[in-house]
């Protein structure tokens, strides 16, 4: 099922990634010239981001500081989206065909509760914060792949939203291969800890996978479980 056409963006160009120099900037090789590109995801990334992969770009307009914008990369012949502004509207997408578990009649979008801002109010009654994870380990998709701060804060509120009569989802889209999902215990203690205080007090775990195919087309693929600890 078609979620989104990142040519819907621009003409996607093909190119060879050389190096990250920060978080958003990024070297690359296109046309056998040396570019700069716009990275919009502030994950590690480091089994993603490696040299001489190839990688889809989109040409920035004129007067931005960098040359293209970083859509896709593949990884060991599976094409991941790296760009985390299109989430929320791969996301909605996905959640109006019913990966809450049934088709909502409202979505409305960065709705603020408290002195959060959460990703999506659905129906008026359930509050979702939505996370993109792109660390995979075997069959398990891992999130967060660097310490979120953010990500405890949004926890915590779904939590008192829960609390305060709202029904509350905490939403993992899967951007890689991978079956089950699991908070990444190793990089973020204090997420992971949160995340089941979370499930524990009702917050809601909904999980899905997407594939960014040949075509350039995202598509919505199997719903995401959660993995067992053991």
């Amino acid at each position: 099922m078609k979620l989104m056409d990142l040519k819907e963006l621009g003409n996607i160009e093909v190119g060879r990634f050389i190096k990250r120099e920060n978080r958003f900037l990024g070297k690359i090789l296109v046309d056998n010239r040396e570019r700069s590109c716009h990275i919009a995801d502030t994950g590690r990334l480091r089994d993603i981001l490696v040299k001489n992969r190839e990688i889809w770009v989109i040409k920035n307009r004129e007067g931005l500081k960098t040359d293209y914008t970083l859509v896709g990369v593949n990884v060991k012949g599976e094409w991941v989206l790296v760009n985390s502004a299109l989430h929320s509207n791969i996301a909605y997408r996905a959640i109006e065909k019913g990966v809450l578990g049934y088709i909502p009649k409202r979505i409305r979008r960065e709705v603020t509760f408290k002195n959060s801002r959460f990703d999506f109010l659905v129906d008026n009654n359930t509050f979702v914060e939505l996370k993109g994870c792109n660390l995979v380990k075997g069959n398990t998709g891992y999130f967060p792949d660097a310490p979120t701060k953010r990500g405890v804060k949004h926890l915590k509120e779904l939590i008192e939203a829960k609390e305060r009569g709202y029904n509350a989802v905490i939403l993992i889209m899967a951007l890689r291969r991978c079956n089950y999902f699991l908070p990444n215990w190793e990089t973020d203690r204090a997420f992971s800890e949160m995340f089941y205080r979370a499930l524990e007090k009702g917050v809601d775990f909904k999980g899905f996978r997407i594939k960014l195919g040949e075509d350039g087309k995202v598509y919505l693929k199997s719903p995401l479980k959660l993995a067992v600890l053991r």
